[in-house]
């Protein structure tokens, strides 16, 4: 059997609230990436999406309390020593941060920071090779003319070619494991796929495994094999990328997709009302049922489970039937 390239078992994340309360803002959450596939997480703004991945890579406040495992190539990540997660972050583990510009030291030309990135996990490279490398990288994403940009500084840059920068870094320790954090907010719809076709064509070039989080289903619909929907902490629907389109079990998946535009334009965009809840004010029962349609009962007392239904799995007390699906979207 193969082991799986991250696989996260029950994590949990809680911050200290008012009157020295925890606050829970992940709620125990299960997920697996294989070598080579996409893992699409998708959910709106404080549904936890990026807390996870920066969980396990230690790169929370130290007042966070961290539980649960999350296991890269068979190896515990939570509670890893820093000298140890230091030596997998950047180069068995690269990031794509979903905003380029103040990730990036705005005083140091790009082509110096890749070379940096390069330098700190091989010290046997001159700074010379490793800025000579840095220019391959930029040719690999597509920047044109890479050994004249590698010597220019982020502010000269468009927010594309940063984003391609920001790729060219985290490929510069070939990693197995890429985490893309909202990669294409900001950018125009045309950047934007060009950005996401690049980062389709390294992954099959390369066999790297990816978590592409984002908040928009229609980023993760030509790219990921699997799909992780999170809302309030916790996931509510998981499954491969073409059951969770056609198939949706999940009231709140249905709404997500229902605010995804049509390239024909056909049909009308339906929101979702209401807002997200605080970390410090979740209802009772299911996080979802003060803003759905479908809320019973058992939805104010008892948080779902997530259980098999259909070709996904659920956490849902009245999960959508196919005919539903369709009215719902």
């Amino acid at each position: 059997m193969t082991v799986p390239l991250l696989d996260i078992r029950d994590l949990r994340i809680s911050f200290h609230g008012p009157g020295g309360t925890w606050a829970d803002a992940l709620c125990g959450i299960d997920l697996s990436l294989e070598p080579g596939k996409v893992l699409g997480i998708v959910g709106e703004s404080g549904s936890g999406k990026s807390i996870a991945m920066m969980a396990f890579l230690q790169l929370l406040p130290r007042s966070a309390r961290v539980q649960g495992s999350a296991r890269f190539r068979g190896e515990e990540l939570i509670g890893m020593p820093a000298s140890r997660i230091r030596q997998i972050r950047g180069k068995a583990i690269g990031c794509i941060f979903q905003d380029p510009l103040s990730a990036f030291n705005p005083v140091k030309t790009l082509g110096d920071q890749v070379a940096e990135a390069i330098r700190l996990h091989d010290r046997s490279i001159s700074k010379r090779a490793a800025l000579k490398e840095a220019e391959r990288l930029f040719e690999l994403v597509a920047i044109p003319q890479p050994a004249r940009r590698v010597r220019q500084y982020p502010h000269e840059f468009s927010g594309g070619m940063r984003q391609r920068a920001m790729i060219a870094m985290a490929l510069a320790n070939k990693p197995d494991l890429l985490i893309a954090d909202e990669p294409t907010t900001a950018l125009d719809v045309t950047v934007q796929a060009q950005i996401l076709d690049l980062l389709s064509d390294l992954r099959q070039e390369f066999g790297i495994g990816m978590v592409l989080i984002t908040h928009d289903l229609g980023v993760v619909a030509g790219i990921a094999d699997e799909i992780a929907v999170m809302y309030g902490g916790s996931v509510v629907e998981r499954g491969p990328a073409d059951p969770i389109f056609y198939e949706t079990s999940h009231p709140y998946t249905a709404g997500l997709i229902s605010a995804v535009p049509t390239l024909d334009g056909s049909g009308s965009l339906k929101q979702i009302e209401g807002t997200p809840p605080s970390i410090f004010s979740r209802p009772k029962g299911c996080a979802f049922h003060p803003r759905c349609g479908r809320t019973g009962a058992p939805c104010r007392v008892e948080p779902p489970r997530l259980a098999p239904h259909g070709a996904t799995a659920c956490a849902c007390h009245f999960p959508l039937t196919p005919a539903s699906a369709a009215v719902n979207s």
